[in-house]
Parts: structure tokens; C-alpha cells; sequence
């Protein structure tokens, strides 16, 4: 299912602390719903409606196997989120950069502008 067509997309369906665990879960192997509420603290029925947002941002697959329904992690969907994220690691980068210097400075004051690692938000690294 292309994300444009998605009911919910990535970003919606990881925003649940519970859907991630279920996506952790779910890297290791395929499982059913049963097998898988054995691992939370809440019903199969909430379970179930957990991976149903997950199914419809593409995010796990449902197959089924006799009378089980048996889920599994789809990991493409979660490029979408490690581009996006990819752009903030600029700021996480920068950030890391300018605790180096101070420590390295023994507390003393540094500049910003004196280190061309050290961009302020806005900045281009080109």
C-alpha cells in the first residue's frame, strides 16, 4: 500500500508507544495475534486494533495461515522516517560538535562562529 494511500501514515502509527513495541516484536519473526497479546498488558481485541494501524500505514503484513491470521514487520515504510529524521541529524551533529569544544576548552568560552562544524539552525553545510 503506497503511503499516499494509506489510512495512516508512519508517523501516526509510531506515535504509540505500544505500536512500537509491537514493531520490535515483529522484526524478530511472524506471529499471531495470540502469540503476540502474550506480550502486553491488554486485551487481543486492543492487540488487534493495534496492528490494524499498523496494517494500514504498511507498516506490518497479515497473512493467513488455516484460521490464524499471522503478522510481520514490512520495514519499508520506515525509510519515510529515517529521511526525515536524517535531516535533523545536522542539529544532533552540531550540537554533539559544540559539547566536544567546550569540554576540549576546559569551560573556558567558545565562540560559534569560530568552528565551521558548528552551525546554527538555518545554516547549510554546503
Amino acid at each position: 500500500m503506497a503511503a499516499s494511500s494509506a489510512k495512516h501514515d508512519v508517523f501516526q502509527a509510531i506515535a504509540d508507544p505500544t505500536r512500537r513495541k509491537l514493531l520490535k516484536l515483529l522484526s524478530k519473526e511472524e506471529m499471531p495475534v495470540t502469540a503476540i497479546s502474550e506480550h502486553f498488558p491488554i486485551s487481543r481485541t486492543a492487540v488487534s486494533k493495534h496492528l490494524r494501524v499498523l496494517a494500514e500505514a504498511g507498516l506490518v503484513k497479515e497473512r493467513k495461515a488455516g484460521r490464524e491470521t499471522r503478522y510481520k514487520l514490512e520495514p519499508e515504510p520506515l525509510y519515510e522516517l529515517k529521511d526525515w529524521l536524517q535531516y535533523f541529524e545536522l542539529f544532533w551533529e552540531n550540537k554533539l560538535s559544540a559539547l566536544r569544544l567546550f569540554v576540549e576548552s576546559d569551560g573556558r568560552e567558545v565562540e560559534h562562529q569560530q568552528h565551521p562544524a558548528i552551525l546554527k539552525p538555518g545554516d547549510n553545510k554546503e
